[in-house]
């Protein structure tokens, strides 16, 4: 091959990786969820004082007595972006009025459902709460939120859907800058189920589509270079 037709393939195979790239799928803003954070033994009452995004689900986590959990719900793009629970609140201020009992412990519980801009269409969303859990002492922070907060929702990826039965419909659904669910999103919320996430610590990543074409360029391009230098030492 020649030089001149080296680089017009050049030119026709980075053509076709920018139509790749221009072709991928615009990601959605956020996610509408229920975030879970957690604080520490002996934390403040101020306003989200000491709250750090909880590691584990509410499912697994096993909070020690005294501590206090706490639940968001608005449109995030990930763990960084989370929103925290606005409630100032802390164990000491939830649970004073609630005295210590053998063979139990006590969890503070934040709920904070989130602002009208999050709310999902047709749905207001509650004022914030409170609440001492008094609950065996392995049980999990998702055990103390059911003995507070009922009706919870999951889906079948066990995630949290909805706390005391807001919102109705919806889980984890993607929305655009303008809240509103994707079209696709949308059709998966209304039975129940998620959008896949690459993790629960960051954002949705290229599709496996957009990946396999840059592989596929990749593989063309180094070809073309190959064979232009065999044939030059040839």
């Amino acid at each position: 091959m020649t030089r001149t037709g080296t680089r017009a393939l050049g030119a026709v195979l980075l053509t076709g990786l920018l139509a790749l790239l221009g072709a991928a799928p615009a990601h959605a803003d956020g996610y509408r969820y229920w975030s879970f954070w957690q604080q520490g033994t002996g934390s403040g009452s101020g306003s989200g004082s000491g709250w750090t995004y909880a590691t584990q689900g509410p499912g697994t986590l096993r909070p020690g007595d005294g501590t206090a959990v706490g639940f968001r719900f608005a449109v995030s793009k990930d763990s960084a972006d989370a929103a925290q629970p606005r409630t100032a609140a802390g164990f000491g201020s939830v649970c004073e009025g609630t005295p210590a009992k053998e063979g139990s412990k006590r969890l503070a519980v934040v709920i904070d459902f989130g602002t009208a801009t999050d709310a999902p269409g047709g749905e207001s969303p509650p004022a914030a709460r409170t609440a001492c859990a008094q609950v065996a002492p392995d049980a999990s922070a998702a055990e103390a939120l059911a003995a507070v907060a009922k009706p919870l929702r999951y889906n079948s990826d066990a995630l949290l859907c909805a706390i005391a039965g807001y919102p109705k419909a919806g889980c984890g659904e993607k929305v655009d800058a303008q809240g509103t669910p994707d079209a696709g999103a949308a059709s998966s919320a209304a039975e129940g189920t998620k959008d896949k996430k690459d993790g629960d610590e960051g954002g949705e990543g290229p599709s496996a589509g957009l990946i396999g074409g840059i592989a596929v360029v990749a593989v063309l391009g180094g070809a073309a270079v190959w064979q232009a230098r065999r044939r030059r030492r040839g």
